[in-house]
C-alpha cells in the first residue's frame, strides 16, 4: 500500500484560546480528500513553561474537525515526549494544536515513482516566510 508524505504542523493560539477558526479549512482539506488526519493533539503551555496535553473530550465540540480516524493503530511517528518536546516551542500562556496527516493527493505520484523504479532522494519543505517573500517578489516584477 502507498503512502503519502506524512507531516505535522504546530499552531499555536496566543493567550491560551484556541477558537476553532482554523475548522472549516481543515475539514475542506479532509473532505477533499488532499490530507487523510492521523493525528489531533491540543497542547497548553503554561505562563511557567509547564505543558499540558489537553484532551479532545475537554474541547467544545463545535471547535473539532470531523475526520474519518486512521483504521488500526499508527505508531512510531510522535509519542508524548515528542509532543512536549513540540509544546516547548509554544510560547508561554499559549495553547497549540499539534496535527499529523498524510498528504493524500501525493499517493498516486508515489505509486508512479515506485512503478517507474524510481527513488525520492529529498522532501523538504521552504519555509512559509521565504515562500511568500519570493511569490511577492515575482509579483510585483509582473
Amino acid at each position: 500500500m502507498a503512502v503519502g508524505p506524512v507531516e505535522y504542523l504546530v499552531i499555536a493560539f496566543p493567550g491560551g484560546r484556541f477558537t476553532g477558526a482554523i475548522a472549516p479549512a481543515l475539514a475542506e482539506a479532509v473532505a477533499s480528500k488532499a490530507v487523510r488526519i492521523i493525528d489531533l493533539t491540543f497542547v497548553y503551555r503554561a505562563d511557567d513553561g509547564a505543558i499540558e496535553m489537553v484532551e479532545l473530550e475537554d474541547l467544545d465540540p463545535q471547535e473539532l474537525v470531523s475526520f474519518e480516524p486512521v483504521e488500526g493503530e499508527i505508531t512510531g511517528m510522535l509519542n508524548s515526549d515528542d509532543i512536549r518536546k513540540l509544546g516547548e516551542r509554544v510560547p508561554p500562556g499559549s495553547s497549540a494544536a499539534l496535527i499529523v496527516w498524510e498528504d493524500l493527493w501525493a499517493v498516486p505520484l508515489t505509486e508512479a515513482v515506485r512503478a517507474s523504479g524510481g527513488q525520492l532522494v529529498a522532501h523538504e519543505r521552504i519555509p512559509a516566510d521565504v515562500a511568500e517573500a519570493a511569490v511577492s517578489a515575482a509579483g510585483s516584477t509582473r
